[in-house]
């Protein structure tokens, strides 16, 4: 006796699902939806459409406009988002990602936030047969001889630089970068390919490619990096990798609500 009513339910609640997400993709400039234009697109008569959508407008997820008629996403879609935004943790979510990296590429993968000057290594994946990278987990490196400080320092304004700078660029091998010019030009090489490389400036014989992490408000907040030892990151082998961090990396930031790397990766940062 009760399953047809449950079976009208659950019909009903996909349907009204489908009518908040047609709203939510063309509201264009804000100014809403019609409800003709609804209920032609979908298939579904007016009344159908008003109905189904009454307990979305009680529940703030659809406002009806009360001269045009037409719809538009509610204040409560906003309060759905910050909940759901607030209890993303990014190594939680980029975890599964920076795995399956680590399994495609054969080398030690990291995964950092940005605390200015430096980078924090919050988490790593490494290749137990491969000779194991020096860098730690809670470790904090400076961001200018990093490739992932510089994944993310690309994407920082103008006093971001000036910090990293101020903070100091003494050399921990021959090929640190000391020269503030130096590095900005490389900042600028950085968001032309969509990667970062530390060439030997941090570690002796290990080279880094990174792509930064974008959060919901497309702000860098992290970087992910791939290290290996120079005999096998050969340059060749770094332009491989870069294309698989910058996807990698893109993968993660769209997780965390960043519009990067949507509409099949139309935006996301050119390779050379």
């Amino acid at each position: 006796m009760t399953a047809p009513p449950r079976r009208n339910q659950a019909s009903s609640l996909r349907r009204a699902l489908t009518v908040l997400d047609y709203i939510r993709d063309h509201s264009g400039t804000g100014r809403g939806t019609s409800l003709t234009r609804i209920a032609e697109d979908l298939g579904i008569n007016k009344s159908t459409v008003l109905r189904l959508a009454t307990p979305l407008i009680e529940a703030d997820l659809l406002v009806r406009d009360r001269e045009t008629g037409w719809f538009r996403l509610g204040h409560g879609t906003l309060r759905l988002g910050q909940a759901y935004l607030s209890s993303l943790d990014l190594r939680s979510v980029a975890a599964e990602p920076l795995r399956l990296l680590q399994h495609v590429v054969g080398e030690t993968c990291h995964l950092v936030v940005y605390e200015p000057p430096d980078v924090v290594y919050i988490d790593k994946v490494e290749n137990e047969t491969n000779v194991r990278m020096a860098s730690r987990i809670g470790s904090r490196v400076p961001a200018y001889r990093t490739a992932v400080g510089k994944a993310i320092l690309a994407w920082q304004d103008e006093e971001a630089f000036h910090a990293v700078v101020a903070a100091g660029m003494p050399p921990v091998t021959a090929h640190t970068v000391t020269d503030p010019e130096r590095l900005r030009a490389e900042l600028d090489r950085v968001r032309r390919r969509g990667y970062a490389i530390d060439d030997r400036e941090n570690e002796p014989e290990v080279r880094c490619v990174a792509a930064p992490v974008f959060d919901h408000t497309d702000a860098a907040i992290g970087a992910l990096s791939v290290s290996g030892l120079t005999t096998r990151m050969v340059p060749a082998r770094v332009h491989e990798v870069g294309a698989l961090v910058v996807r990698t990396g893109l993968d993660i930031s769209r997780a965390l609500g960043s519009s990067r790397g949507r509409d099949g990766g139309r935006n996301r940062p050119a390779t050379p």
